[in-house]
């Protein structure tokens, strides 16, 4: 129990820190309490999920170039932090829009095992 509370602790002091995609992802690394997974990361974000949209109905399929949002259509920058460099390094804004777009691909928020998965996926490309 101590020790999901010194990881909690710990997730909650990078979170609140993070200005690199690495911070973040160690942040959620250590909230996850396991280390992050690539290529579960890809699948997630490739996968229909059973919902209208897809990660990919707006990022498109490559997350090193931009996309499109499905409904408005307003241009959305790369996902990729190799591609945009502004992406990851902040964390609230980070926070915010894994909230939303996990809430319209799965009809839930993400675990912090999916976000890092993800987000370490994200961060291999080049």
């Amino acid at each position: 129990m101590l020790h999901k509370f010194f990881a909690l602790l710990l997730f909650a002091s990078l979170h609140a820190m993070a200005a690199t995609p690495a911070e973040l992802l160690a942040g959620y690394t250590a909230q996850a309490g396991q280390p992050a997974n690539a290529a579960k990361g890809e699948s997630l974000f490739k996968a229909s999920h059973g919902q209208e949209w897809e990660c990919t109905s707006c990022h498109g399929k490559a997350p090193m170039s931009g996309g499109r949002h499905a409904s408005t259509d307003k241009a959305i920058e790369p996902l990729a932090p190799a591609a945009n460099a502004k992406r990851f390094t902040d964390s609230a804004k980070s926070e915010k829009w894994f909230r939303r777009n996990c809430k319209d691909v799965l009809a839930r928020e993400c675990t912090a095992a999916e976000k890092a998965d993800v987000l370490a996926w994200l961060i291999s490309l080049r």
